[in-house]
């Protein structure tokens, strides 16, 4: 009986090894201008080529947002994107393609980077590789058709769940894992507080190398971010793209922040 029970386990483990050991990334939130510590998790990341924030020192910090729906302020984020001058990376669905692709094409036109988070929003972690393939290549093909970004190059697990196998597919796929450094909870509709809150939670934990999370669905982070954005370049900060950081990664360590 229980080299039957054990047999099957393992053919269970061979079969579906990503729903063994799932990780939800997270860090130790600072308030030291530091950049936050993620544990275990960074050297996982960094094995597969991935990245929480930019570590050269330089004072940069770059913006990303997650799309699952719209619910009305995506427009808005957009223009003051546009009016400040400063590049962005939408991560999107399916849902946020098939509802919103206007918007998608305003976001590639303008110059922002579209990543994927996705065609149905799964856990990664209890998928197959075939499964994840399929779910990444949906929301590149659908891109494609519609915009003129030609590569997709970013991808942002949902619910920020994965483990080394995830990690090591996404790589494999030819997409970069993006996780971030700076993030809090502005996603609940029905739970926002006020642009201030959204504005301090980001100044409160800000640092040089920020990859910051926010949610287009926030009508905190629509009212915030353009007060958020000056205040940041009067504090001496820039605004990088990942295509920029990811550029940083392949240069030599000593000249990175020039």
């Amino acid at each position: 009986m229980w080299k039957k029970l054990l047999f099957m386990v393992s053919i269970w483990m061979i079969l579906f090894p990503s729903t063994i050991h799932g990780e939800g990334f997270g860090y130790v939130k600072n308030k030291d201008g530091k950049i936050p510590d993620v544990g275990r998790y960074g050297p996982m990341i960094e094995k597969y080529d991935g990245f929480y924030a930019d570590p050269s020192g330089d004072k940069v910090v770059y913006l990303t947002f997650d799309n699952g729906y719209e619910n009305g302020y995506t427009g808005k984020v957009l223009d003051i994107l546009k009016k400040e001058k400063v590049p962005a990376a939408f991560f999107v669905t399916g849902h946020y393609i098939e509802s919103s692709p206007d918007l998608l094409k305003r976001m590639a036109s303008e110059g922002h980077l579209i990543g994927n988070h996705s065609w149905s929003h799964p856990d990664f972690t209890k998928i197959s590789k075939g499964k994840m393939e399929s779910e990444l290549e949906k929301v590149n093909k659908a891109v494609k058709e519609l915009t003129n970004q030609e590569v997709m190059t970013f991808v942002r697990p949902p619910r920020g769940t994965f483990n080394d196998q995830t990690l090591k597919w996404a790589n494999e796929l030819g997409y970069t894992h993006a996780f971030w450094s700076i993030a809090f909870k502005d996603w609940e509709t029905n739970n926002q507080k006020g642009w201030e809150y959204a504005y301090n939670s980001v100044l409160d934990q800000i640092h040089p190398g920020a990859v910051i999370l926010l949610h287009t669905v926030s009508s905190d982070n629509a009212e915030a971010l353009e007060r958020l954005i000056i205040d940041l370049k009067q504090k001496g900060y820039h605004f990088g793209s990942l295509n920029d950081l990811m550029v940083k990664k392949l240069l030599p360590y000593p000249i990175w922040g020039l």
